[in-house]
């Protein structure tokens, strides 16, 4: 007996492809997983990548110097005591960077920075053969940097060499020459920069500055050799 339905018809069912010859149904789904691929990569490719570093950024920071307290070649090379050095002050970071060049991921960066610290110590009421002092640090230096990241944040490592001056001078009294004299000085530290908006970022810097000797004075011998270590944080404009 001859089939009612031809050898070439495929019945109809509820699938979609259902109608469809075999050889038909593949070709049918490699062309929606593709349209899917496509579609789905569309987004990513039209997704902008992040800015590159900035050609400038300015740094504003106020900062917390860890002067010495337990120093006593410190405290000799001024004829003081050691429960007179003032310890912990309080100072301002100011920086200017430029990135002229960028080379794979890393964005080099040249600068200066200057950073001024003070710190004041007054003895308590009723303590007697105590001073009150004032110790004072300025620094000023170039810089070189190596930054990591794009343009709405970036870490980096920098240092530099400059000059330093260090005073730790008596409450009503001048400055001895110990106090103004140009102390060659090291500085190396690292921080990071989040752009909160377009212009400006909240930043923070931490900081060594290794200080080179002082020469003595009359009878006091000259300040040690000593690092210094400075915490910053505060904006950065770009």
């Amino acid at each position: 007996m001859r089939s009612l339905v031809p050898g070439n018809i495929v019945k109809k069912g509820p699938y979609p492809f259902s109608g469809l010859s075999p050889a038909k149904k593949s070709t049918a789904s490699c062309s929606i997983l593709l349209s899917i691929v496509l579609v789905g990569a569309r987004p990513a490719r039209a997704q902008d990548p992040p800015p590159r570093i900035p050609w400038f950024a300015v740094d504003l920071h106020g900062s917390v110097p860890r002067f010495p307290s337990d120093d006593q070649e410190l405290a000799d090379s001024r004829g003081m005591t050691l429960a007179e050095l003032p310890g912990r002050g309080l100072g301002v970071q100011v920086g200017v960077h430029l990135y002229p060049l960028r080379w794979r991921g890393v964005t080099f960066g040249i600068g200066g920075e200057l950073a001024a610290s003070r710190a004041r110590k007054t003895p308590a009421q009723g303590v007697q053969n105590l001073r009150s002092w004032e110790e004072r640090y300025t620094s000023i230096a170039p810089q070189l940097s190596f930054n990591f990241g794009h343009g709405y944040g970036w870490s980096y490592l920098s240092g530099g060499l400059g000059r330093s001056t260090w005073a730790l001078v008596p409450a009503g009294q001048a400055d001895s020459a110990q106090d103004s004299e140009k102390l060659k000085t090291i500085n190396y530290g690292g921080g990071a920069r989040w752009f909160i908006k377009s212009h400006v970022a909240f930043s923070f810097d931490v900081r060594l500055y290794a200080i080179n000797p002082g020469l003595p004075l009359g009878k006091f011998p000259g300040s040690p050799r000593t690092t210094l270590m400075v915490i910053g944080a505060g904006v950065s404009i770009k």
